[in-house]
């Protein structure tokens, strides 16, 4: 006959060694499965096991990372994430007093009631869930294990004198980013630690912290569960914290969550606030010390046995009322409100006409929420994954997992960017381990990886930039003897001072790393001016090729920024502006500016030679300078009526001279088809915006496009495109679109054909709109059908200035040629 599993909760403070004696246990049997409040702590925990009992027999499973080898012996998973399906004989719960959790609770309560091992089944956790788990768990034998150090309360201190080895507690970010920013101000520098951070971000902090880079964190009650670290002193500047619906002070056990992360093992710690925060009262110093808390008054439940024959059914289930006394149903769970708000939208509804169906809506809506925008934002997206899970395809679009995967792989930006495609990349990561929803799982896990990997070091190095200051130490190694500090400039332009890098050179632009010690900028500034001198001399002898004109006006030279375009005396001859630079001046600046103005200078009459044809005035008569002056103020594009008398007495040798230089006189305009071209349109659009001191409209993309109301006719005209209606038509293709308007017309009144809407690049519902600006008004029968009329003087193949014909002069009677009209003269 088998024993009675052995049902264990290992309950105490923190520094009881609970973790390490679960692991333990569970390495003893030939399975085992245990489960964490954290990814970090899983992966944590995994390297630990799979170091002892080998890579292929471990498994490590979370929302957003699975290792997954054949035939795994034991488990280490998230508490959401553990295969309950899988029979093992040890099975473990850590922080089972989460049960008590609002948000994540009833998952802890399930696993209370219903996960075990097949011979051992062991909770961990605080002595506040004892009663409530002795009554749902009669059978759990409780063990008490006392904490290893001693906890002391040590007051108020001012930032200024807290002790190296402590961790500032606050809750806001802006709270936490002020006091690291107070932290390196006075001692040098502080890690950050927040849940915002990824694992890897966090760990990299940590580590900082604990290789002794930095003596001070400032954290939130992220390190109150699943980082170890060697702290000896937790202050916290506030003890008042958001807690997703309203301020609310913390209690007795989650101030004591957080202090407990002092002293480590064997060695003491203690606690106490800011100098801004008001004292503890004693009662509460007294619980904290004593780890004496009021027990949890109950524990957050949800119906684990759901209704999937409709989504209105699932909504029920999930409403469903626990029998049992201590639990309580949980309300507002992420994953409950995106069903509601998906079930509200009846598109989603009638996808979800089945079981199977209702079932996968109910794992789209699990997908976590880690951006924390969990309104209509998130749901939109859970919408469109479960659109495309019942497509036709049924899974997702590799194009479209792409486009979304691709615009976070980029690690630009400020901590709050970066921390925000942090929490967007980890959906993705949390999707791709869905196989059965997307091709090739495998290949978007690594991307995903890898996309988290590269923002966390990027945070990393911006937490890093922000909070440490690196600099410190130079003048601590030459304290008071700062006269010769020795600096440089290396090739790729880093300033050091002393060995240590203080800054960067990019062109003639210095920016320093931080705030940096008044006498290390001053030896910094020796080295800055010789080498500025000299990357004076170098730019006044470099070739064209060397500088660049970018998209946005900004000159570069060798890939740095030195310069902008700034209204100039006309659209073609805009001034050069050097970025301020502070080591730059007088007589050195104004050399770099003529020499940067002598190559934008070539560059614009390299990329659009038709428009300085009229340059040389000697070589053309009056009016096609008139005309070429038009061009020029134009960038490329003239309607033809503004040049009508100009052209109407253009001598043909000229006409033919400009046509053959690339200029193409057309019905509607005269243009220059080279400058159509992409390159020479962005150009063009950039000159167009300069001129006029205004900010750069996206261009149109392609020969047609929808207009975009937020952008001017007039920028419009000068890219060479015509407003037709809600449209805008590139000129070549408006003279193709009018040439065939005129055949046709010539034939009578005519109808939209599929040649004309493709000409047009609109559907031929919108040709009413466009074709009466070309001429053509649209006139519809009884019946409803258009057809278009053309307007007098439409038909002929060119607009030409016509002069009237002579009237005859009346001859008088008595004129002797009046008699020539009576002869008839006959040969």
């Amino acid at each position: 006959m088998s024993s009675v599993p052995r049902v264990t909760a290992v309950l105490g403070p923190t520094n009881t060694g609970k973790t390490h004696l679960a692991i333990e246990r569970m390495l003893g049997h030939q399975t085992g499965m245990i489960g964490f409040p954290l990814r970090l702590l899983a992966r944590e925990n995994y390297d630990r096991v799979a170091k002892i009992k080998g890579a292929r027999r471990v498994a490590l499973i979370t929302g957003e990372e699975k290792i997954l080898p054949p035939s795994p012996s034991y488990f280490v998973c998230t508490v959401e994430s553990m295969p309950l399906d899988r029979a093992v004989e040890f099975l473990a719960i850590d922080e089972i007093q989460l049960c008590g959790d609002p948000e994540r609770g009833h998952v802890f309560t399930d696993r209370l009631l219903h996960a075990r091992g097949t011979a051992e089944t062991m909770f961990l956790g605080a002595d506040t869930i004892k009663p409530l788990l002795k009554r749902l768990v009669p059978e759990a034998q409780l063990v008490s294990r006392p904490r290893f150090s001693t906890l002391t309360y040590s007051g108020e201190k001012k930032l200024q004198r807290l002790p190296p080895r402590s961790a500032v507690v606050a809750f806001a970010v802006a709270e936490v980013f002020e006091l690291a920013e107070a932290i390196r101000r006075r001692r040098g520098g502080t890690a950050v630690v927040m849940g915002a951070l990824s694992p890897r971000a966090r760990n990299a902090q940590v580590g900082m912290f604990q290789a002794g880079e930095v003596d001070y964190m400032v954290a939130t009650d992220a390190i109150g569960m699943g980082l170890n670290m060697d702290l000896d002193h937790v202050a916290f500047a506030k003890t008042m914290k958001f807690d997703g619906r309203a301020p609310r002070r913390l209690s007795a056990p989650e101030i004591a969550q957080i202090a407990g992360r002092a002293g480590r093992h064997m060695s003491d710690g203690t606690f106490g606030v800011t100098a801004d925060e008001p004292p503890l009262a004693p009662e509460l110093v007294e619980a904290i010390e004593e780890h004496r808390f009021d027990p949890l008054p109950r524990l957050f439940w949800r119906n684990a046995r759901l209704d999937f024959s409709s989504p209105a059914a699932l909504l029920k289930s999930l409403d469903a009322r626990p029998r049992l006394p201590g639990l309580i149903a949980t309300r507002d769970a992420d994953d409950h409100a995106a069903l509601a708000a998906l079930a509200r939208d009846a598109e989603i509804a009638a996808l979800a006409p089945t079981r199977d169906a209702v079932r996968l809506l109910w794992e789209v809506c699990q997908i976590p929420d880690f951006r924390k925008v969990m309104s209509e934002q998130h749901a939109r997206l859970l919408g469109q994954i479960f659109r495309h899970l019942r497509g036709r395809a049924g899974c997702l679009p590799v194009d479209w997992v792409a486009s979304q995967v691709t615009r976070l792989d980029r690690a630009d930006g400020d901590i709050d960017t970066l921390m925000n495609r942090i929490a967007h990349i980890r959906t993705w990561t949390y999707i791709s381990h869905r196989p059965d929803w997307l091709a090739e799982a495998a290949h978007w896990q690594e991307r995903a990886r890898a996309i988290e990997d590269k923002l966390s070091d990027a945070l990393h190095d911006r937490l890093t930039q922000r909070f440490v200051d690196r600099h410190s130490g130079i003048l601590a190694r030459r304290r008071g003897d700062h006269a010769d500090l020795l600096a440089s400039v290396d090739g790729a332009g880093e300033v050091v001072v002393e060995g240590e890098p203080i800054g960067r050179l990019d062109g003639f632009r210095f920016t320093p790393d931080g705030d940096v010690p008044k006498p290390v900028l001053a030896a910094a500034r020796g080295a800055l001016r010789g080498e500025i001198a000299a990357r004076v001399r170098r730019l006044g002898a470099a070739p064209d090729a060397e500088f660049g004109l970018a998209a946005d006006g900004t000159i570069a030279w060798r890939e740095a920024a030195v310069a902008y375009l700034g209204v100039g005396d006309d659209v073609l001859t805009p001034r050069v502006e050097l970025l301020q630079a502070e080591h730059l001046e007088g007589a050195a600046r104004e050399s770099v500016r003529r020499r940067l103005a002598d190559f934008v200078r070539a560059e614009l009459q390299r990329a659009l030679a038709p428009l300085f044809l009229g340059s040389n005035v000697a070589d053309w008569s009056g009016q096609a300078r008139a005309i070429l002056f038009r061009v020029a103020e134009e960038l490329g594009v003239v309607p033809s009526a503004a040049i009508a008398d100009a052209a109407a007495s253009l001598p043909p040798e000229e006409r033919k001279t400009m046509a053959r230089l690339g200029l193409h006189f057309g019905s509607r305009h005269l243009y220059v088809p080279a400058l159509l071209k992409p390159k020479a349109q962005a150009l063009r659009a950039l000159l167009w915006s300069v001129a006029r001191g205004a900010s750069l409209p996206e261009l149109p993309k392609g020969t047609a496009a929808p207009r975009d109301p937020a952008v001017s006719e007039e920028f419009y005209a000068a890219l060479g495109f015509v407003l037709l209606g809600e449209r805008v038509l590139r000129v070549d293709r408006v003279e193709t679109l009018a040439a065939t308007l005129r055949r046709l017309g010539r034939q009578g009144p005519f109808a939209t054909t599929p040649e004309l809407a493709k000409l047009a690049g609109a559907p031929p519902e919108e040709l009413p709109a466009m074709l009466p600006v070309l001429g053509y008004r649209a006139v519809a029968d009884a019946a409803g059908a258009v057809t278009f009329h053309a307007r007098p003087g439409q038909l002929a193949k060119r607009h030409r200035r016509t002069l009237p014909r002579p009237r005859r002069a009346e001859i008088a009677a008595d004129n002797p040629f009046a008699k020539l009209k009576e002869l008839n003269l006959k040969r």
